[in-house]
């Protein structure tokens, strides 16, 4: 009998949350299409160094860290100034403190 009233609630589950997804609007995408993120410039990868120094590892470089963030590609890639900055990126401590580097990601 539990069996039968478990099979039913999760039938029921399946199909309002079936039906809920046949109702939302053709081309609504749960994630934005274009996001900025800050990079810190002493994440020991040598991100920074890329993508500020205008070698042509830059673009392969924001491209490939918007691919791990799930996007497609990288728009612009540049460093950031630090009155841009509000604080809230984790500081280094050590090396100098350069201002992170910002990512402009589309999918």
């Amino acid at each position: 009998m539990h069996r039968a009233f478990t099979m039913l609630g999760l039938g029921t589950a399946i199909f309002v949350a079936a039906a809920s997804l046949a109702l939302l609007p053709n081309g609504t995408q749960a994630s934005p299409t274009q996001a900025t993120f800050l990079v810190p410039a002493a994440d020991g990868y040598g991100v920074a160094e890329c993508l500020i120094s205008n070698q042509a590892c830059g673009q392969v470089v924001a491209d490939t860290w918007c691919g791990a963030q799930g996007y497609a590609r990288a728009i612009s890639f540049r460093q950031t100034t630090p009155d841009e900055v509000t604080g809230s990126i984790q500081k280094a401590s050590l090396g100098p403190k350069e201002p992170p580097v910002a990512i402009t990601c589309v999918n």
